[in-house]
């Protein structure tokens, strides 16, 4: 991607898991650094964006934000789930769903721009 200009994030983060394709829009990865740069400490993306292939949309009636391009998961659990919450509503992020339950090293927080039926927060 060249233009590419986020400190604390690679390209790489952001693509398909299961192709490794590009597909993640702009918008959401300075929305992401605004909220690392917020939570004063580094987290690990998840799942960025997804090709139409990916398990997870296969799954799916219509395309999700994944898929559009303007959404991640952030591996995340405790105090720091809680602060990441706070600064992404304080940045107005337009979705937020929230998986906090289990094992720790399956926790994160969903984080989004979307624009149809937001702003919304849901638990998984």
């Amino acid at each position: 991607m060249n233009n590419w200009q986020f400190p604390n994030f690679k390209p790489s983060e952001f693509s398909c898991k299961c192709c490794g394709e590009q597909g993640i829009q702009l918008e959401l990865v300075a929305k992401v650094q605004e909220l690392r740069t917020a939570c004063g400490f580094p987290f690990k993306i998840t799942s960025g964006w997804r090709c139409p292939e990916h398990p997870a949309e296969m799954r799916k009636q219509e395309p999700g934000t994944h898929y559009q391009g303007v959404a991640c998961d952030i591996a995340i659990a405790g105090e720091d789930a809680y602060k990441v919450v706070k600064e992404a509503m304080a940045l107005g992020f337009t979705g937020i769903g929230i998986a906090q339950k289990g094992d720790w090293s399956s926790r994160f927080i969903h984080v989004d721009v979307a624009q149809n039926n937001r702003p919304r927060i849901w638990s998984y």
